[in-house]
């Protein structure tokens, strides 16, 4: 059965917003908590003045907001975090406070009233595993602390850690998603995010920038799909206490996505390839293939991936056309 109210954190981010899209059609009450640093209000702006929606703009750092905000839900989307590996290298510290002590209050606060919390995790988890594809229970393999990359999987194990940790010992109903390169409409690449990124290039005419050889794969999903699994997760009650790898399993390699912008777009414009250290750091490490079974969801609640990569890919083309 649907929740009747739901609080979304980050809900001003790109899979904030449009999940937020979805719950509302769905008639649920839905207040979105946003602090703006990665958001924005522009995702959301058409929602205002819908009678069963409201927004918050502040921090989920403040506890006593999080406190009155949770006691008036049935159910939290934790999405807040700092996000996009570009964003995380740059701001460690902060990425570090907003993705620990920030899931830390959610959890606090809706422990008390054993309110269900959907934490969404990431597939960076599983760092630089080869093991494909990927399964939830399989071992991770993490790079070293000084490389600032991993910074981010880090706290998400911490974390999906807290998570457990709450279910087991406080029996807070918990639901954890691991999302897979999710790309759609509102995405932007100002914080490396690839799909909007070459877009955009596309659409400008200037080089599509294709960071290493290229040659490295990944699984793109529409947030759509991404969505609809999550609402699929968050009413089962089959689905609490575990984790669950969400997206699509089709895959590409990175140069075969920059050639396939292109074409859709109808662009001339040239594919360059850039090496990792001057588009982030010296020494970054990147994963050649990251896969997810997606076994455990669909046997769960019959999720399945309906978006063709090349609807996908025109979705963002014509977002920017806008």
């Amino acid at each position: 059965m649907a929740a009747n109210r739901v609080l979304i954190t980050g809900g001003a981010g790109f899979i904030g917003s449009h999940l937020a899209d979805r719950l509302l059609a769905d008639g649920e009450e839905v207040t979105i908590i946003d602090d703006l640093s990665t958001g924005s209000f522009e995702n959301i702006a058409h929602l205002e003045g819908h009678p069963k929606f409201r927004y918050v703009i502040d921090t989920i750092l403040k506890e006593e907001v999080m406190a009155d905000l949770i006691d008036e839900v049935d159910v939290i989307y934790h999405l807040a975090a700092a996000v996009g590996v570009a964003y995380v290298i740059e701001n460690i510290l902060k990425s570090i406070q907003i993705n620990i002590r920030g899931t830390e209050i959610v959890f606090e606060q809706a422990n008390r009233g054993k309110k269900k919390v959907v934490l969404f995790s990431t597939s960076e988890i599983y760092g630089k595993s080869n093991c494909l594809p990927f399964r939830e229970e399989q071992d991770r393999l993490m790079g070293p602390p000084t490389v600032n990359r991993w910074s981010y999987a880090a706290t998400k194990v911490v974390d999906e850690i807290l998570a457990l940790a709450y279910h087991r010992e406080k029996k807070v109903p918990v639901v954890i998603v691991r999302c897979f390169n999710t790309c759609g409409p509102r995405q932007t690449g100002q914080y490396g995010m690839v799909l909007p990124r070459f877009a955009k290039q596309a659409l400008l005419g200037v080089p599509i920038t294709v960071y290493g050889d290229g040659k490295q794969s990944r699984c793109f999903s529409s947030v759509q799909d991404v969505v609809e699994g999550v609402v699929r997760l968050s009413r089962s009650d089959k689905a609490i206490g575990g984790i669950y790898n969400i997206g699509s399993d089709h895959e590409i390699s990175i140069e075969g996505l920059a050639q396939r912008v292109k074409e859709l777009a109808g662009s001339s414009s040239a594919i360059e390839y850039v090496p990792y250290e001057k588009a982030y750091e010296h020494g970054f490490e990147d994963m050649q293939r990251r896969v997810p079974d997606l076994s455990r969801v669909r046997e769960t609640v019959g999720f399945e991936p309906r978006v063709p990569l090349d609807d996908l890919i025109l979705s963002v083309i014509n977002y920017f056309k806008r």
